[in-house]
């Protein structure tokens, strides 16, 4: 019974990458192209998250800087914690992009601060949210035109979060074959 449970899991995981995969691909393009847009016009990335969403952006800022798959020179990627908004306010400039990470139960306080934080300093903001909730709604409202907003459209707070990882992973991918091309085998 309990491993019937556990192989479910695994089921269940690949079925809803599979069933997001082409909804999502475009804008993880758009988002990635947001991201090579700031590093190669010498701006730096801004990487945040709320709730359990935080241990993501510290994932992402540590891949961006140390490398993904490939070696290549660190990137200018900064992770932001509690006082995201005061960090923004003090470090960011035009040019930099603001990644924010909500997860599927986040309240969303943290995000919007942060989002209209970037806002001031005339910042690009890529948006990575989870759920369908009031909290999401209205981060996703605070984003701007020129923002790049990727949504999953799951509420299960620990499937959203795997495939928050994996949006991650695809960026850090593209970013690397943007910025280097294809790899060698």
């Amino acid at each position: 019974m309990l491993e019937q449970r556990i192989q479910q899991q695994f089921f269940d995981s690949a079925d809803l990458k599979y069933q997001t995969a082409e909804a999502l691909s475009r804008p993880i393009a758009e988002a990635c192209g947001a991201l090579v847009g700031a590093i190669t016009s010498g701006g730096k990335l801004m990487i945040g998250g709320g709730g359990a969403a935080s241990a993501l952006a510290l994932h992402f800022a540590q891949r961006l800087v140390a490398g993904y798959e490939r070696e290549r020179p660190p990137l200018p990627a900064m992770v932001l914690g509690a006082d995201a908004e005061q960090l923004i306010l003090a470090l960011g400039h035009p040019g930099d992009v603001l990644f924010w990470i909500e997860p599927a139960d986040g309240d969303g306080r943290m995000a919007r601060a942060a989002i209209a934080a970037a806002h001031d300093k005339d910042m690009t903001v890529a948006g990575l949210s989870a759920g369908t909730g009031a909290a999401a709604a209205a981060v996703a409202a605070q984003l701007a035109e020129t923002d790049v907003k990727v949504a999953i459209p799951h509420t299960r707070g620990g499937r959203a979060l795997e495939l928050q990882l994996l949006v991650l992973h695809c960026l850090c991918d593209a970013i690397d074959l943007q910025l280097m091309g294809e790899q060698e085998p």
